[in-house]
């Protein structure tokens, strides 16, 4: 059998190298209102699979330990309405003052490359890409319930306590327009990271293996 000659993890090298000999990608879009743990999960899904993280851009400043071109490409205002006006972007829109969104370029590259691509967006930015790309497989992150989400915000210590309000209150707002958007394919309530992970990972691979 091949999971006998290259092992499990071999048989994953292998379908990502078939894929990308085809050209073939898969689009993943995973979505949910701050503070519900998405990097955390897109993290060690990354680490799991190797698949293509898509880094977004934003103009907020960095916060502590976060990388540019990492975390997230930091540009200021006039850098990425440029973008918007060369339609580079897949996605974007203005979330209290600052501007986030996902250029274009690297995820077609990606694709056309056969990668398996993973998007970490918010809710809006979720229905854009479906507008666009509806083929694409898309996951909703939610919390377990509204206070959990609001410890977890709080658990942050980055925003001020009028700024935290406004989060919650979009957050909630968010998760409404979630529910009824009918575009996710997946909806998956964190009440236990381990789990959460283990379900998107597993999404993944099957995608990819499509």
């Amino acid at each position: 059998m091949l999971s006998v000659i290259v092992g499990y993890r071999g048989i994953w090298d292998w379908l990502l190298i078939g894929r990308q000999a085809l050209g073939i990608g898969r689009l993943i879009v995973i979505a949910g209102p701050s503070g519900v743990g998405k990097s955390t999960i897109v993290r060690e899904v990354l680490r799991q699979t190797g698949v293509f993280y898509s880094v977004s851009a934003t103009t907020r400043k960095p916060r502590p330990g976060e990388i540019d071109g990492r975390d997230y490409f930091f540009v200021d205002r006039p850098a990425f309405e440029k973008m918007i006006a060369g339609e580079q972007l897949l996605e974007w829109a203005e979330v209290f003052g600052d501007y986030y969104g996902t250029p274009k370029k690297a995820v077609t590259e990606a694709l056309s490359a056969g990668r398996t691509v993973i998007l970490e967006i918010d809710i809006e930015g979720s229905r854009q890409v479906h507008q666009k790309r509806h083929e694409a497989t898309f996951i909703f992150i939610g919390p377990p319930d509204k206070s959990e989400l609001k410890r977890r915000l709080a658990g942050r210590g980055t925003e001020s306590p009028e700024t935290l309000e406004r989060r919650f209150a979009r957050a909630n707002e968010e998760i409404c327009t979630a529910a009824g958007s009918g575009i996710y394919n997946h909806m998956i309530v964190n009440d236990d990271l381990d789990r959460t992970i283990r379900e998107v990972v597993d999404i993944v691979k099957e995608q990819t293996q499509k």
